[in-house]
């Protein structure tokens, strides 16, 4: 209702160049679907496997499908220097395991913080020289509720997610100094559980569709839905 949500356009896509890690199913394909839409001339849509890429999008020659993992620093300095011309990150790629904070696997944990947040927070430090030089843009990372409410099982999960939500809330004064924004993406965690790990089994909702962002629902703070046109 008008009373919980307020919308704010962040800004317009028409002939942007854009790049969604992680696009090769759930959210990130939606992003990538979302922002060709809205008039993107280009995305760039990343994957650690781009042969997993639903084949509309490897078809669509406003689309070039490049390997991207976001956990390996040559991977992510190659993805720069074969897209110079981006101008919106969509820092979308990530993983979930699942585990408490005293029984979860070690590894698993290790393994979220290594790509929610460290890898998170490579992909924009080599982007934001480019995003500079082709006259500005933005940031977008993807977030959950988790970050500011963690859940038992996703204890490592919730972690990373909680540092990627301070690690950006952190360099938004820095980055307008670069005329780039640096903005968080809401997610609820259904979503984000079904998007990031389709092999876990755990009930979760329908994934939110024909949307550019989904909207965090809160009790402490009205929602704020950052809207791409």
């Amino acid at each position: 209702s008008p009373n919980h949500t307020t919308t704010r356009t962040l800004m317009k896509l028409q002939g942007q160049v854009a790049l969604v890690t992680g696009a090769n199913r759930g959210l990130g394909s939606h992003f990538v679907r979302h922002l060709l839409a809205a008039g993107a001339s280009k995305v760039y849509a990343t994957a650690r496997d781009t042969t997993t890429m639903p084949a509309e999008l490897g078809s669509d020659p406003r689309v070039a499908v490049l390997n991207l993992d976001i956990t390996d620093p040559a991977s992510v300095a190659g993805a720069a220097a074969a897209a110079p011309d981006v101008t919106v990150l969509v820092n979308n790629a990530g993983v979930l395991g699942w585990g408490d904070v005293l029984t979860g696997d070690l590894d698993a944990f290790q393994r979220d913080l290594n790509t929610n947040y460290v890898g998170t927070l490579r992909a924009a430090r080599e982007f934001v020289p480019v995003i500079e030089r082709n006259g500005g843009g933005a940031i977008v990372n993807v977030l959950t509720l988790i970050a500011l409410a963690p859940v038992a099982p996703m204890a490592g999960y919730s972690a990373s997610k909680a540092a990627a939500h301070s690690m950006t809330l952190d360099r938004l004064r820095p980055l307008k100094k670069l005329n780039c924004q640096w903005r968080p993406l809401g997610t609820s965690p259904s979503v984000s559980a079904r998007s990031i790990n389709a092999a876990a089994r755990a009930p979760v909702r329908p994934p939110v569709r024909g949307a550019a962002a989904a909207k965090v629902p809160s009790t402490a703070a009205p929602l704020r839905t950052v809207v791409f046109t």
